[in-house]
């Protein structure tokens, strides 16, 4: 089994395939839908993978559940401990849940009340912290230190990565032939799975990561040739704030096409026209792919593009269009 420390250069589709079968009772397969009046829109056929109808409502389930259901009972027993704005952390929680052990959590105290309250319905115990970085990564300290708990990277753990690789294996069997992939990036889990999938079973397939222009640090990473980070930036995509590391970085900068990145408001305008369209509850952070391919329409004009929804846990009391 994967390690904590196991180099993202050394994982292999294996990997994702082991993943997938040891996460599967925990997961939903989640459906592919489409839309007629977004492909004539865009110009290009759209297949949204919607993990928003994911375990937790979220994509980071399957990576949760991977790092999890892999600890040997010896560890297990101490719980799991993670730092996270919210999906990472209620998936977590879920999945520590189902293996009936502690999870705690650090989470910035300005994170969505919605993800909050999942956390704790899941049995999560959190630790308020401020929204940045730094502090993010120092209280964590002091909690692991506390608790003795194993630490599961919210991105940055070939555990997690792996497990969202498994997103993109279902995406291939439910829309095959298709000639792009999407995904939004934070810190670069999700696209680092894809990367991972795709580049070993279909190498073809264009791979863009979509980032709102206020938190684009990948996305100048990207053009520089190395990380850049950044602290605290502030943006509606409340799941894309956290920057690259050196395990994403790895696929980040070997196998994706182009960073694309979105303003404020064509993110809120691409998820008020899913919900609209396509009778969908989705966050932010999941409306950037469809924002980027709005505002890059050659790129992506008459080619069958897998969408990655990756959650829906939005404020329900907060809609971002209803937010003056």
């Amino acid at each position: 089994m994967l390690d904590a420390l196991t180099a993202a250069a050394s994982l292999t589709i294996d990997d994702v395939r082991a993943a997938h079968a040891r996460i599967e009772p925990y997961i939903h397969r989640t459906p592919v839908l489409t839309s007629t009046y977004l492909n004539e829109l865009t110009g290009a056929e759209l297949f949204f993978k919607c993990e928003n109808f994911q375990k937790a409502g979220a994509f980071k389930v399957r990576g949760a559940s991977n790092a999890v259901f892999g600890l040997n009972d010896e560890v297990a027993v101490r719980g799991v401990a993670t730092h996270s704005s919210g999906n990472h952390a209620l998936s977590l929680s879920y999945a520590a849940g189902r293996r009936n052990i502690p999870c705690h959590v650090v989470m910035p105290r300005t994170a969505p009340e919605a993800k909050k309250a999942a956390v704790r319905g899941y049995g999560g115990l959190i630790t308020e912290c401020e929204p940045s970085t730094s502090s993010r990564e120092a209280v964590f300290a002091e909690v692991q230190a506390q608790t003795g708990a194993e630490f599961v990277h919210p991105y940055n753990d070939p555990r997690v990565i792996c497990g969202q690789g498994t997103c993109s294996l279902e995406l291939l069997e439910q829309a095959p032939g298709l000639n792009a992939v999407v995904a939004p990036i934070g810190g670069g889990g999700m696209v680092s799975g894809t990367c991972l999938t795709l580049s070993n079973l279909v190498p073809e397939i264009e791979i863009y990561a979509a980032e709102p222009e206020q938190a684009d640090d990948a996305a100048r990473s990207f053009r520089a040739g190395h990380i850049i980070a950044d602290d605290a930036p502030v943006t509606v995509a409340d799941g894309l704030k956290v920057p690259l590391k050196e395990n994403t970085w790895h696929f980040v900068s070997n196998h994706v096409r182009d960073v694309q990145t979105a303003s404020e408001q064509e993110i809120v305008d691409a998820m008020r026209l899913i919900w609209q369209r396509m009778k969908i509850v989705m966050e932010p952070s999941s409306a950037v792919p469809l924002a980027v391919i709005l505002r890059n329409p050659e790129v992506y004009r008459g080619k069958r593009v897998g969408v990655i929804v990756t959650g829906g846990n939005v404020d329900l009391g907060k809609l971002p269009w209803n937010e003056g």
